[in-house]
């Protein structure tokens, strides 16, 4: 007998993994290159060699207690040190190795930071469409996760609607920019307009209003965009960040949290964060693997990899008459199905052997999500398909 708590997790399960497993089942029917697999944010591109090499330098020439041993929760403070020059130099911020907590991923450093933050019956707000963990992580520590409905024209954040939402029991706003599923990106003027509206609703109801910036795609962003760092614009902001995406490190679950020091009650703040990290039982985050991005902090991804199938499978799509608004960031594109159920859309894909998850997963029924971290070879293979698809919709 399980949970019951955990009943509805099981059966709902997640569509994202589901669809994953189903691709495995197809490619072992039909072949692996015969499957159009657009589901599961898996970066197809290797992690830099240089990550490689540091890992065999640090196993080979550091001291083994040191490279599989403890350190303190909080990280190791050449690895925070390490983490705060680089947001100084990028961003122009001022954290110190006393802002900077290393965890497990930015799913662990969601879940640390809200186990933080929460009581129960706090509310925690987000943009659909948003990423479908979101709702489970808030609901781990009894709160609520209240939705702001999508602008489907632009998938930009309501802002209005957000000043509507904000009541007494409102803790934190989850923001996640770039965005999954939808590639957009919030702009400079965007995070002002939050800024300004977080720090007068924080004022009247009197206590403060986190924001919570989650950015796993932060280094994936095109045509010259820019994402902006929240913690310049608005005080009460703690950022999630995921070396997953930018470093091609999934498996590996490493990330920071940055806590500003301006940060209302900043030193409970990062040692109520740090105390949740072990006793949600990440403990801390990996070792080695906090010695390898510290010394390959500033390496880049390869951008040119995602921008290129990023518009080979936007111009591919929108040729064959789908609808989707270009992502800027990330590596996502949320296409409009052609009929209102998109769930009827995805089995119709499966057919084909084409994978996607429907909007529905993200609290935006009518879309599918399609993830482009994929082979060029299989968004050009998967033209006919496509092309099938879009026949069967009467398509242009």
């Amino acid at each position: 007998m399980i949970a019951k708590r955990m009943e509805g997790y099981v059966k709902n399960n997640s569509a994202i993994r589901m669809m994953f497993e189903e691709g495995k089942r197809l490619a072992n029917l039909y072949g692996k290159e015969n499957v159009y697999d657009f589901s599961l944010g898996n970066p197809n591109v290797p992690a830099p060699a240089s990550i490689n090499d540091e890992i065999k330098r640090i196993v080979d020439l550091v001291d083994p207690l040191t490279v599989h041993g403890y350190m303190s929760n909080a990280g190791f403070e050449s690895t925070r040190e390490a983490v705060a020059a680089s947001l100084k130099k990028r961003f122009d911020t001022d954290f110190t190795v006393n802002d900077i907590i290393m965890v497990a991923g930015a799913a662990a450093g969601l879940n640390a930071t809200l186990k933080a933050i929460l009581d129960p019956e706090d509310e925690v707000l987000v943009f659909a469409p948003y990423f479908l963990e979101y709702r489970a992580y808030v609901t781990n520590y009894d709160a609520k996760l209240v939705e702001i409905a999508p602008d489907t024209k632009t998938f930009m954040p309501d802002v209005k609607a957000l000043e509507k939402a904000i009541n007494v029991k409102t803790k934190a706003l989850i923001l996640n920019n770039p965005n999954n599923p939808t590639g957009v990106i919030y702009d400079e003027e965007v995070i002002k307009e939050i800024a300004l509206v977080l720090s007068k609703k924080e004022k009247e109801i009197g206590h403060p209003i986190f924001l919570i910036s989650d950015e796993p795609y932060r280094e994936l962003a095109y045509d010259g965009a820019r994402v902006p760092f929240v913690t310049k614009y608005y005080r009460n902001s703690i950022v999630c960040y995921s070396f997953s995406k930018s470093l091609s490190l999934p498996g590996e679950r490493i990330g920071y949290v940055a806590v500003p020091n301006v940060i209302e009650d900043h030193d409970n703040l990062f040692t109520a964060i740090v105390c949740a990290c072990r006793i949600t039982g990440f403990v801390n985050a990996p070792s080695l693997m906090q010695l390898a991005v510290e010394r390959c902090i500033d390496e880049k991804c390869d951008l040119e990899f995602y921008d290129k199938n990023r518009k080979d499978l936007y111009d591919m799509l929108t040729e064959l008459g789908f609808e989707c608004v270009k992502p800027q960031g990330a590596f996502y594109l949320f296409v409009k199905s052609p009929v209102a159920d998109e769930k009827e859309f995805v089995q119709a894909a499966v057919k084909k052997n084409i994978l996607f998850v429907g909007g529905s997963s993200f609290a935006c029924p009518g879309y599918v999500r399609m993830a482009y971290c994929v082979s060029n070879d299989t968004i050009k293979n998967s033209r006919n398909a496509f092309t099938e698809l879009a026949k069967e919709f009467n398509l242009k």
